[in-house]
């Protein structure tokens, strides 16, 4: 039996080609742990496969805006990397994708051969909701039990209030700041910017917005004196979400005759399309016409070093032994 002890890092996934985009919808649209689709479990695959179809198109153009496929694969795979360097030789480096490749079943038929029966499991939401860590979690233990039941797991799922995590996302806003000029600086508003959900996942109990306030909160402790608010993008759909949209958010900030924004992509922590392009193209153009001159994102925590240090103190706190 190996000692090393496989390190598993858990994300949603992304197309990695403008071909994959729609298979890639089917798959997240197949999820009702993510997305339940009217008319029952029956009917979810062929709403999804007729969803994904028609949305498509559209999303084709936004990766292609961004290079053609997302870049979340290569920095799960520099964290996986990063962290495990960090925690020791034992340690090797694994990712398992949601809704694209590398799937459950294949990383963990590849540990299986490699006659690693120990793992640690981090999803890569800092946020909980049963919508993404939630999926992810019980996709990766169905898949151990279907073909590596023998192995031995932990799992960290929440770690968003991990000092050290929190230290680096206040380091991206002071870095982001400091692309203003000295005169405008005091000026500019904090506008933290959260992936939303359905409503009805933060009414049946689920800690997601309460804890994505807590990050804001304690990480604008760490920042200092700026107006700062939070918002939730990249609603679609005929559900009720939660509130306030980011650019709904935007534009109240426009009355408010706020011309310098720094957005904060809060519940990511590495650069996709959600970054690349809803935020970096779209909410800069809505900004720009809204008359919120000088908007700038904070950079994302990819691969920082202080980001993969926080993760692998994490991992070595709560899984001792």
């Amino acid at each position: 039996m190996s000692k090393s002890t496989a390190l598993i890092l858990l994300n949603m996934g992304g197309p990695d080609s403008l071909d994959a985009v729609e298979p890639f919808l089917y798959n997240l649209f197949s999820d009702r742990e993510l997305i339940q689709l009217p008319a029952g479990a029956l009917l979810q695959k062929p709403f999804a496969r007729t969803i994904s179809h028609f949305r498509a198109k559209k999303v084709v153009e936004n990766y292609r805006a961004i290079g053609g496929k997302s870049p979340l694969l290569d920095w799960t795979q520099k964290q996986a990397a990063g962290i495990a360097q960090r925690l020791g030789e034992q340690f090797k480096p694994y990712v398992i994708m949601r809704y694209w490749h590398p799937r459950g079943e294949d990383v963990l038929s590849e540990i299986k051969a490699a006659g690693i029966d120990n793992a640690v499991v981090v999803s890569m939401y800092p946020h909980y909701t049963g919508a993404t860590t939630g999926s992810s979690v019980n996709d990766f233990k169905r898949a151990a039990k279907k073909v590596h039941p023998q192995m031995q797991y932990q799992i960290v799922e929440e770690w968003h209030d991990w000092p050290a995590y929190l230290d680096a996302v206040a380091s991206r806003i002071t870095t982001g700041l400091d692309h203003y000029h000295d005169m405008m600086r005091d000026e500019v508003h904090v506008l933290f910017s959260a992936h939303a959900l359905p409503q009805k996942f933060i009414d049946r109990g689920d800690p997601y917005q309460q804890q994505v306030e807590e990050s804001a909160a304690a990480i604008m402790q760490r920042v200092g004196n700026y107006d700062w608010s939070i918002a939730y993008q990249s609603r679609s759909g005929p559900v009720k979400w939660m509130t306030p949209g980011t650019e709904e958010e935007l534009q109240r900030l426009s009355t408010l005759e706020r011309s310098a924004v720094l957005m904060v992509p809060i519940s990511f922590v590495s650069d996709h399309i959600e970054t690349l392009e809803e935020i970096d193209i779209q909410y800069r153009t809505l900004a720009t016409s809204l008359g919120i001159v000088h908007f700038l994102r904070s950079p994302s925590l990819n691969d920082g070093s202080d980001f993969l240090d926080a993760i692998a103190a994490l991992i070595a706190e709560r899984c001792q032994g």
